[in-house]
């Protein structure tokens, strides 16, 4: 007989925070849970009002982690864990933990080790970091040491119980003898992590597959579906695709004379973008953002993306499950999108300049059923079910059933066991001295909650612990 699984997602960004961290998880969350056979929580970030104005659009706050909660029910800068966020979930409910950036959450992390606390916990990477610090001052350096602590952390706080069936034995609440540390990658743009699995385990909001079915109605119909050219729509800063495209467009404006491009976003680069944009004798035209689903860009036929810093483009996505014609880069983010026929993939300059003449000269195919479910939660769901092993029934395994595999290789696998205690033990000890922290790049004082903190969510602070009597 198994039992019902409990999972705990454990992410870093909330809404309306719109960021893949908090939109993907609260996706992956209700898909996992529609079936019925699984308990499913998610845990999401909370941040005092100072620190909301800092990150949700519009000047949108909470007072409390109430109002934050009846906001996420009705509507669909980096957050750094302060506390140990595995009390949230009581223990006699702890089974499997999904941890949405495990590098990310477990960085300064200074509490209960995950993997005794949990059956199983899992890692799922959403972004590149060590792209990100390659940018900053002494780049190279800061991104070596980024490097090995990202492997460090999710290596001793994650894994994943491979061959869990076959030569397991449960030594204690959470930990076993033979499980590897692993995580799940998004692609292959990601750090590569020791053992790790590359896997798309993300999907499309249901809304976009409609506006493709609604497309190919039109198509079937014989009438026209797509009635304009090409566009890009994405955070206007130059590192997420803008820097590339208007290279391309101002490189090759002679052999692309006649063709418009709208580009959609808002971003701390939008008047910089803007004026790249006014200086090329072809018709680009500069509009603020708005959501991909919006009715605007229906009608569009071409999407292009020349970016490369994204791990799964969600708008690639987006613009393949509405039948549009997408031309992006040979780059490992954009693997999983070469199975689709309308994914037009582009090596060098020339080629994209070809493949943007042809996009716009023809139709896009229609988008067969088995690759629309491919973009779809629902497959996304599957893909982390097999890729996690979470569909597989687990039976019990008796101690006289299994002695034989367990004894033979007990000593190999007690000496990894006592590396990785000790590992833990130092990571445990540096994350718990506040200037060890701060010279690592903690928030000051985020070791634990403070008053404000545990006000606004409930929690004792320390002016009302009961005080210790002899």
């Amino acid at each position: 007989m198994s039992r019902k699984q409990h999972i705990a997602i454990f992410t870093t960004a909330s809404l309306p925070w719109m960021t893949g961290t908090a939109v993907n998880p609260l996706f992956r969350a209700a898909y996992l849970a529609k079936s019925g056979d699984r308990e499913v929580t998610l845990v999401i970030p909370w941040l005092s009002i100072k620190d909301q104005e800092l990150v949700y659009p519009n000047n949108i706050t909470f007072n409390s982690a109430s109002e934050h909660d009846i906001y996420f029910s009705r509507d669909k800068r980096s957050i750094l864990p302060v506390g140990d966020i595995t009390e949230t979930i009581p223990d006699e409910e702890a089974d499997i933990a999904v941890l949405e950036e495990p590098e990310h959450l477990n960085w300064y992390h200074h509490g209960r080790r995950w993997k005794t606390k949990f059956r199983q916990v899992i890692g799922i990477i959403h972004t590149n970091y060590l792209e990100y610090v390659k940018r900053e001052k002494n780049g190279a350096l800061l991104s070596l040491v980024v490097k090995y602590a990202n492997t460090w952390v999710t290596r001793i706080y994650c894994h994943k119980c491979s061959h869990l069936h076959r030569s397991c034995v449960r030594v204690d609440r959470g930990a076993y003898a033979d499980v590897d540390a692993q995580v799940i990658r998004l692609s292959a743009a990601t750090q590569d992590f020791p053992r790790s699995v590359i896997c798309n385990v993300h999907g499309v909001n249901p809304k976009f597959l409609e506006i493709g079915k609604a497309k190919l109605a039109h198509l079937q119909r014989g009438e026209l579906a797509f009635t304009k050219g090409a566009y890009y729509v994405g955070k206007m800063v130059w590192s997420k695709g803008y820097k590339e495209l208007l290279k391309l467009l101002s490189k090759y404006q002679q052999k692309l004379t006649g063709v418009q491009v709208d580009l959609y976003g808002s971003g701390e680069d939008s008047d910089q973008v803007q004026q790249a944009a006014e200086m090329l004798s072809l018709a680009v035209r500069v509009y603020p953002g708005r959501d991909h689903a919006d009715p605007q860009f229906h009608d569009y036929k071409v999407f292009l993306n020349p970016s490369t810093t994204d791990v799964v483009c969600t708008t690639t996505a987006e613009a393949l499950a509405m039948g549009k014609i997408v031309i992006c880069a040979n780059h490992p983010s954009n693997d999983f999108f070469k199975q689709f026929p309308n994914c037009y993939i582009y090596n060098d300059d020339d080629d994209f300049v070809k493949l943007t003449i042809k996009a716009l000269a023809e139709e896009p195919s229609p988008l067969p059923d088995h690759l629309r479910h491919q973009l779809s939660w629902e497959a996304a769901t599957e893909r982390f079910l097999t890729s996690a092993e979470l569909d597989q029934v687990v039976p019990e395994i008796s101690p006289a059933s299994s002695s034989k595999s367990f004894s033979s290789s007990f000593k190999s696998r007690k000496s990894k066991r006592n590396l990785e205690e000790a590992s833990v033990y130092l990571h445990q000890k540096i994350s718990g001295i506040e200037v060890a922290r701060r010279a690592f790049g903690a928030i000051p004082k985020s070791l634990k909650p403070d008053d404000q903190l545990c006000r606004e969510l409930g929690l004792i602070t320390a002016e009302k612990k009961p005080s210790r009597t002899r």
